[in-house]
């Protein structure tokens, strides 16, 4: 077992984030111990990682603790990405200040975009997330993953792609996925079982990229691509404009009558950028 500790730049609000991975019955959250419990798979060996803040939100340190030390640098490269402790939050800030979600940045200065912790899990979730309240979508989420994948010291591991692969439909269809969905999830697991989708090395590529190759196959649509590209991969300037959360949120925050149209979404957004990814974060947070 091996321990290091983190340090990153002001602000960081790991309270804010926790409050939002907690919503997600699969999370390992202690909110009282400001920390969680993170399910990885580095050269597909399953590792329980733990993260924990003993800083504050302007000094923010963390103690990252996990076992097989010979992974420690993928461990910890993983970890900072996942959390995005790269990724300065003081320009993001200001620049939100000079715009209409001023409010929501000051009350919910420092939140990070944490990432899913494994990308094909993150494209399974957009999949499972299709069309579909949140409460019910995490349900089914859970069902898949406690069906499907394993569990070690209480830690639930989510399931790989070949194990998705080898399922038939009645399977998924046994847990309440819709027929449709249970042919998108697993046709997409074979996919990537089979290597003909590489996400690895996908995530290289830029934002159009990667759009034009998932937009191909049957059952991922232009929102899921955006969650994917935003949740999976971090990249800062997504708007997910079909997304009904951030629909009722604009609506709420400018007082409108009715949920804003796509153009109006289109017209307001432009001056969010080049951090849409953001907008869309605080957006969120702001109903939940």
């Amino acid at each position: 077992m091996w321990q290091e500790r983190i340090e990153v730049a002001a602000p960081y609000n790991f309270s804010r984030a926790l409050e939002r991975l907690a919503l997600d019955p699969l999370s390992h959250v202690d909110v009282e111990q400001q920390q969680i419990t993170v399910p990885l798979y580095i050269r597909d060996i399953p590792v329980a990682v733990s993260v924990q803040s003993i800083g504050t939100k302007d000094s923010p340190c963390f103690l990252v603790t996990a076992a097989h030390s010979p992974l420690k640098e993928e461990i910890l490269t993983r970890i900072s990405h996942i959390f995005q402790w790269d990724t300065p939050l003081t320009p993001i800030h200001a620049h939100f200040l000079k715009t209409e979600l001023k409010p929501l940045f000051i009350k919910h200065e420092g939140t990070p975009l944490i990432l899913e912790f494994d990308l094909y899990f993150c494209l399974m979730k957009c999949l499972i997330h299709q069309q579909l309240n949140l409460k019910f979508a995490y349900r089914l989420t859970e069902r898949f993953v406690k069906t499907f994948g394993r569990e070690i010291d209480g830690i639930w591991f989510y399931p790989r792609p070949e194990d998705i692969a080898a399922l038939n439909y009645d399977e998924l269809k046994k847990l309440q996925f819709s027929g449709r969905k249970a042919e998108y999830i697993i046709d997409t697991s074979k996919l990537i079982a089979a290597g003909k989708i590489k996400l690895d090395e996908l995530a290289k590529a830029s934002d159009e990229e990667i759009t034009k190759t998932l937009l191909q196959i049957r059952g991922i649509g232009p929102w899921t691509v955006q969650n994917f590209l935003l949740f999976g991969l971090g990249r800062p300037n997504l708007f997910p404009k079909a997304d009904i959360g951030l629909q009722r949120a604009l609506q709420q925050l400018l007082h409108l009558n009715e949920k804003p149209s796509t153009e109006q979404m289109e017209a307001i957004s432009k001056k969010w950028e080049p951090y849409l990814s953001y907008a869309s974060l605080y957006l969120w947070r702001s109903i939940e």
